[in-house]
């Protein structure tokens, strides 16, 4: 597992109060789907199901304090396909790893890509409760070291405490939420 946390207490001379904290958990798991085509993804798709879980629990004790933002990016090894990173972060991941981070019902942006090991991914970072509040995009970048390997799929989930410090674009507010129908 990788663990990274940054936290961010000033941006352009004014504190951030409360600090910005972003952290990312990641799994490197083998890809039994490496090197050749496969119709079917769904032992992966299952799979995931308890991954979420996990990775939730995790991101959760690994950023120290409620989430408010959250997203989902993967890695698969040269030998993969971007499908077999976006058969780890469906919908089967998701649910449980909102569950386990205690809720949100807003779409979790994603991005996958089919890199050799090493390679940054930024992770985006979005709302999690309602994708109309812009103060709440944002990213994180993973720098892997060395994984994925070519048969590995690096799956990683991205988590906030706020909104970008000093935003100013307008929008939905995030105490304005009603954390009904994902967008507003």
């Amino acid at each position: 597992m990788i663990h990274l946390v940054e936290e961010e207490r000033s941006r352009e001379g004014i504190k951030a109060d409360p600090p910005l904290r972003k952290a990312v958990v990641a799994a490197v798991i083998h890809n039994p789907y490496a090197g050749r085509y496969h119709a079917d993804l769904s032992e992966g798709v299952e799979f995931s199901v308890g991954l979420g879980r996990i990775m939730g629990e995790m991101a959760l004790e690994t950023l120290g304090e409620p989430i408010l933002s959250y997203g989902k990016g993967g890695i698969a090894g040269i030998d993969g396909s971007q499908e077999h990173a976006v058969m780890f972060l469906s919908t089967a991941f998701a649910n449980p790893l909102r569950q386990a981070m205690g809720g949100g019902v807003a779409w979790m942006s994603s991005a996958t890509i089919v890199a050799v090991a090493g390679t940054p991914i930024t992770l985006p970072l979005a709302h999690k409760d309602a994708l109309y509040v812009r103060d709440n995009y944002d990213a994180i970048t993973l720098h892997p070291g060395d994984a994925p390997r070519p048969d590995e799929v690096l799956v990683a989930v991205a988590v906030a405490n706020r909104g970008r410090p000093n935003a100013r674009m307008g929008g939905l507010a995030a105490s304005d939420v009603e954390g009904v129908d994902g967008l507003r």
